[in-house]
């Protein structure tokens, strides 16, 4: 009779998938990783058990393992085609990552940056657009997202949308613009007053709201520049 337990049997925190989740992929031994991928074992074995047996078989190498075929795979119980090919995917995708480089995050620690990364997405707007920059300590670039997208001469933005992005991607520097259809490169009362909010909302959050672009097609107005904050 088995008495080994499926890994939908194990208790949650143990799991494969519930743990990266909570804990991080660095968090997961290599078995675990690939007991991902493949989903299950056998009758006999668990995913993560039979992929510790497979990684033992090679000396606990993931290069060695890398150079396995599908047949030398479909060798163990538990393993067909599909198992096969997915591990050999998942061992070139680790090849290809370690020879490419980091991917540069552009700097965009002035004003003058804000608006040549920015321009060309807004230039050709009939309608105003608001856009968040989240930033490392740096200034590098960790995402941008367009939070509204309105009418010719205003646009409705959502400041508990921005603080949210801005703390789920670790951001500590912002910044937010958006553009002017019209040309007009001077901000509006409600442009100040949105500035004013967002300012508060970062100070409470500890983030850090480097400027706020108003862009058009040809130039760009920087509350920051102007001694604003």
């Amino acid at each position: 009779m088995n008495n080994k337990l499926n890994i939908n049997q194990w208790a949650e925190e143990d799991r494969p998938r519930e743990k990266m989740e909570r804990l991080g992929a660095q968090a997961l031994s290599d078995a675990e990783l690939l007991a991902i991928l493949i989903g299950s074992g056998s009758p006999r074995e668990d995913a993560v058990s039979l992929m510790k047996r497979i990684l033992a078989d090679c000396n606990n190498n993931l290069n060695t393992l890398g150079k396995m075929s599908i047949r030398d795979l479909c060798q163990y119980n538990g393993v067909g085609p599909a198992k096969a090919i997915t591990i050999m995917a998942a061992c070139e995708l680790g090849k290809r990552r370690q020879m490419e480089s980091a991917e540069e995050r552009p700097d965009l620690g002035t004003a003058t940056r804000i608006y040549n990364h920015m321009h060309p997405v807004m230039q050709d707007l009939d309608v105003e657009e608001f856009w968040i920059l989240l930033m490392n300590q740096n200034f590098r670039l960790i995402k941008k997202l367009r939070i509204a997208h309105g009418g010719i001469s205003e646009v409705s933005v959502d400041i508990r949308i921005i603080i949210r992005e801005a703390v789920l991607c670790n951001a500590t520097v912002l910044a937010v613009c958006h553009n002017h259809p019209s040309g007009n490169l001077r901000p509006s009362l409600a442009d100040n007053e949105l500035t004013k909010s967002i300012l508060q909302a970062c100070n409470v959050m500890r983030i850090k709201l480097m400027d706020h672009v108003i862009i058009t097609d040809g130039y760009y107005y920087s509350y920051k520049e102007e001694g604003i904050f």
